[in-house]
């Protein structure tokens, strides 16, 4: 008989109860108002997210990422696998209790990757992180990779939605070096976004990660002239 499902931390956020459920030694959800945002068994989306992103700026001698959204560190732990040991990895988490829960009952899900010497997790929104790099003088990324639990779709709103709008992709592109890479995480495809990218200048490859199953859509944005 499977083993219950038991609640082991849980945090009041602006969109509702976050919550942490644990199963044996190594099955993890996070959930929010009881609809699943992770599952630690079914991350190859994510993996591939982060590891296809960072692949493509490993090459540079001091490459600078930025993760939006750490989640349980499956993400970060496969870009980290990806980057030299001169890279810098930024990550901006919203909620305080996914830092807390990546340094406590997560940790070795992800070997430790919030505590690796190349990471500075910061408690912000990634949304402003992006915008305060797009400003004159920001100091930019060669790398943007956005794993939200909730993607580009069909509702987002065309030019405002804060991360995958078109006022948002402009400042996501200002954000980046010259041929500097934006990954996102996507659900399913949505030819509305990769429009937005290209209106944005970038050049645009989606990927669906694996064979059978859900196949989520991870995102490859290429910009090729960086701001001044």
């Amino acid at each position: 008989m499977a083993q219950p499902w038991q609640t082991i931390d849980q945090a009041d956020t602006a969109d509702g109860v976050l919550e942490l459920r644990k199963r044996g030694e190594r099955d993890f959800l996070i959930l929010i108002n009881n609809r699943v945002l992770m599952n630690s068994s079914a991350n190859r989306s994510e993996l591939a997210l982060g590891e296809l992103a960072c692949r493509e700026v490993a090459a540079r001698p001091r490459p600078r990422v930025l993760i939006g959204g750490l989640g349980m560190g499956l993400t970060l732990r496969a870009s980290l696998d990806s980057l030299p040991a001169t890279a810098r990895v930024v990550v901006a988490e919203i909620n305080t209790a996914v830092i807390t829960w990546c340094r406590g009952p997560l940790a070795e899900l992800s070997r430790k990757a919030a505590d690796d010497p190349r990471v500075f997790v910061v408690n912000d929104d990634v949304a402003a992180v992006i915008a305060k790099a797009a400003e004159a003088g920001g100091e930019r990324y060669d790398a943007i990779v956005i794993d939200l639990y909730e993607g580009p779709h069909a509702g987002t709103h065309a030019s405002n939605d804060p991360f995958y709008g078109s006022h948002a992709l402009k400042k996501t592109a200002a954000a980046l070096s010259s041929g500097g890479i934006f990954g996102v995480w996507g659900e399913a495809a949505d030819a509305a976004f990769e429009k937005r990218l290209r209106a944005a200048g970038f050049t645009v490859t989606a990927k669906r990660p694996g064979r059978g199953g859900l196949r989520h859509v991870v995102y490859l944005a290429k910009i090729q002239t960086a701001r001044p």
